[in-house]
């Protein structure tokens, strides 16, 4: 009984790490013939499953933002997901996470058997260290690209943008500012593309001045656009990265004596709680922030057990929420 034990370990580290079951078998038993990075590859999984053994997983959490609504509501779905198959979370959140190295010492954390990293700041090739020191991660919303071996859970931004602005489109508008993300994130690409993909259907193509890449705040919201309406030529409306840059633009609007939506249509992304607090109420895109982080634990879970993620870049549907804050361009 206790060799088919060993034998069922073997073939369970061996599918964790993408070894062969005789190599795992070679750390085992000490053999020279092994190369340093394949053994450590195979004595980390060989540890991950005895802390495992011995009581509930340990999963580190990381967000490194104020867990406010939107990254709150992914956090929170997290830590469900995780109590429903008997896991414990560690949770590193704050801005001031962002600048500490925290991936090369998860892999030492002891008991830690893998991490849900939530839209991290560290580029692709810190990532792909971390992967191949052979610990379990799942990126949720990764910031840029991810790379091919790095699993990851994000809301189709192209899509969700590209149905927004179709909905603007469909309303008579053609002269629409973007208030977008910043440039190196990869949903503000994608979303942006969206717009001017939905406009590009209609034979319109965006002047560069119509495009404002800014930090996700109300502030910077009202900042840009402010300048929007306060050119030469004022646009029909305004489609923003995320509901809170929306807010800044319904304030300045407001500062500027324009009614919404009769003299200015005004759209977000995110579909947070401020979405609907907002008078009148933001038209918007839904993410599915609480799926995202469920899903994410899925596919952690199923590599702690041996087996491969379902698929190692998935994307979910977003939806389009139209309310008060979009109508008709004036005067049509």
């Amino acid at each position: 009984m206790e060799t088919d034990r060993r034998r069922a370990r073997v073939r369970d580290i061996a599918a964790e790490t993408g070894v062969s079951i005789a190599t795992v078998s070679r750390v085992l038993n000490d053999h020279v013939n092994v190369s340093p990075r394949t053994r450590e590859l195979v004595l980390r999984a060989v540890e991950r499953r005895r802390t495992g053994d011995g009581g509930p997983r340990t999963v580190h959490v990381r967000c490194p933002y104020v867990l406010t609504d939107y990254f709150g509501l992914i956090v929170s779905s997290i830590a469900e997901a995780l109590r429903l198959h008997g896991a414990r979370m560690v949770l590193d959140a704050g801005e001031a996470s962002q600048h500490t190295d925290t991936l090369a010492g998860l892999p030492d954390e002891p008991g830690v058997a893998g991490a849900v990293l939530i839209l991290p700041p560290e580029d692709g090739d810190q990532l792909v260290e971390l992967a191949g020191r052979g610990f379990p991660f799942v990126v949720v919303d990764p910031r840029t690209p991810p790379p091919p071996d790095v699993a990851a859970v994000s809301a189709a931004h192209f899509s969700g943008a590209r149905a927004l602005t179709a909905h603007l489109v469909g309303l008579g508008h053609r002269d629409i500012g973007v208030v977008a993300g910043p440039e190196e994130w990869l949903a503000g690409d994608a979303r942006t593309a969206g717009h001017h993909a939905a406009l590009a259907r209609v034979g319109v193509l965006p002047a560069p001045d119509r495009v404002h890449h800014v930090e996700p705040t109300a502030a910077e919201g009202l900042r840009a656009a402010g300048a929007l309406l306060d050119g030469p030529d004022r646009p029909t409306a305004i489609a923003c990265f995320n509901d809170k840059l929306a807010v800044g633009a319904l304030h300045a609007a407001f500062e500027r004596g324009l009614r919404v939506p009769e003299d200015l249509s005004v759209a977000g992304f995110d579909d947070i709680d401020l979405s609907r607090a907002t008078r009148p109420a933001l038209t918007t895109v839904r993410q599915p922030l609480r799926e995202m982080g469920r899903l994410a634990v899925t596919q952690l879970m199923r590599v702690l057990d041996g087996h491969r993620p379902e698929a190692l870049h998935l994307e979910l549907s977003t939806t389009l929420v139209v309310r008060g804050s979009t109508g008709p361009v004036p005067g049509r």
